[in-house]
């Protein structure tokens, strides 16, 4: 049985800040013995889409960089390069990711450390992963920068997501560590029956001219399989390879279809790919840390962040990925619905109704299918106890000086004299506050 540390989300002091409580977690769950001295510690984070507002705040990012530091570790901030999965994506290249996620609020002087595209530019610097454990996949490509650290922290916010149907410490490192070529592999590009290769065309429900994304549907195709001639648009099967960036155009018109079970095997090669990363860093070498906090119905790689579906959770920490989601799958379960909220539209607002297969995923995938093939594959349990941990007795490793006002502002008030003027303020001595109550 996996052991995985809650905190809720109220707060009522320093030391039940959201902040501290992640770092009371991380010290809870025994994190720091994995980092020694010098060694390299990734912390794997997903920064955000251009304009998305629900990724997590910097500040958690600075001080988890902080407390690695403080035990001798040297952290990174790490993720990778994106397929387009739209047309207009802003992570595809690491220059891009980097210009949006400074706009997002990450940058060395935010987060107080490196911030690593772990693929390289375009997404090829990559080491291969032989998985012949995999339920989907038996290989997969996982950034080199990834790769090559000594220990990994997996700092996830826990949402919802329109393909793994949640996105959680499984999606973080399945999807976030994999180089572009391994997202290539885990969404099944070239794949013959499971793939967008597969699909059903039905090119006589192009609407052409009269289309409004018609323009930017000739220029959709990175690799030219979707071509549009003078009378029709045709799809050549041996180009595609599933890059995603025509989902939600072709496949939102009519034109093409996704092959039956595309999203299920979506959802269990994404599990095959967190351990490919695992193996990648080495065993007993990654943490999780979920923030069940803004849990919103897609993932913070759409390009806008809806109403959450429930509310607020807490934080969650644990050595198993498949214990910590299956845990913050759960606490989502029991939850009540947000109000007004897609989980209205969708009429999963009681407690024990599942949120995530109605509100996240397309067409009902079920929400299950990753921690069942996480644990499957052997990459962690189900079985879990759940461990309530108490706010930290001390908050003065939350503070952010241990210097009174008084120590610190009385030599400055004395110095500069004249901080409170003589003879006081100008106000009225006497208020009738009764006509503005």
């Amino acid at each position: 049985m996996a052991k995985v540390y809650f905190m809720d989300d109220r707060s009522e002091s320093i030391q039940t800040s959201l902040v501290a409580k992640m770092l009371t977690l991380f010290d809870t769950a025994g994190f720091g013995e994995m980092i020694k001295p010098g060694k390299v510690v990734a912390i794997k984070l997903h920064m955000g889409e251009f304009n998305n507002t629900a990724y997590i705040r910097p500040v958690y990012v600075r001080a988890l960089v902080e407390k690695v530091r403080s035990l001798g570790g040297e952290p990174m901030v790490v993720d990778t390069t994106t397929l387009p999965y739209f047309p207009y994506s802003s992570r595809t290249t690491a220059l891009d990711y980097i210009n949006t996620v400074a706009r997002n609020g990450f940058t060395y002087a935010s987060v107080g450390c490196p911030i690593l595209i772990a693929d390289g530019y375009i997404g090829t610097d990559d080491v291969r992963i032989d998985l012949p454990e995999g339920f989907v996949l038996k290989e997969q490509y996982i950034g080199t920068g990834i790769a090559m650290a000594d220990c990994m922290i997996a700092l996830t916010h826990f949402k919802g997501h329109p393909m793994g149907t949640y996105g959680g410490a499984i999606k973080n490192i399945g999807v976030g560590c994999a180089s572009k070529r391994g997202k290539l592999n885990l969404h099944l590009g070239g794949h013959p029956t499971l793939g967008l290769k597969a699909r059903h065309w039905m090119p006589e429900r192009c609407a052409k001219e009269e289309c409004p994304d018609f323009e930017m549907c000739k220029h959709l195709c990175p690799t030219g399989a979707i071509h549009h001639t003078e009378t029709s648009v045709e799809f050549i099967r041996e180009k595609c390879i599933d890059c995603l960036a025509c989902v939600g155009v072709v496949t939102m018109c009519g034109v093409g279809f996704l092959p039956e079970d595309f999203f299920d095997a979506t959802a269990a090669a994404i599990a095959d790919s967190a351990l490919a990363a695992v193996k990648a860093v080495g065993e007993g070498k990654v943490a999780y840390i979920n923030m069940a906090l803004d849990i919103t119905p897609w993932c913070d790689c759409v390009n806008y962040s809806d109403r959450p579906i429930v509310p607020n959770i807490g934080l969650f920490a644990s050595w198993d990925p498949v214990a910590i989601d299956s845990a913050c799958i759960q606490k989502v379960k029991d939850s009540v619905g947000m109000p007004d909220s897609i989980a209205m539209t969708k009429g999963t607002m009681d407690p024990g109704v599942p949120k995530f297969s109605a509100c996240g995923s397309f067409l009902g995938v079920s929400e299950e299918i990753q921690p069942n093939v996480g644990q499957k594959i052997g990459m962690g349990t189900r079985d879990y106890e759940l461990v309530e941990v108490p706010e930290a007795d001390d908050d003065t490793p939350f503070l952010c000086t241990t210097v009174p006002a008084g120590t610190k502002l009385g030599p400055l008030f004395e110095k500069k004299g004249d901080i409170y003027p003589k003879g006081g303020f100008k106000r009225a001595e006497e208020v009738d506050f009764e006509d503005v109550r």
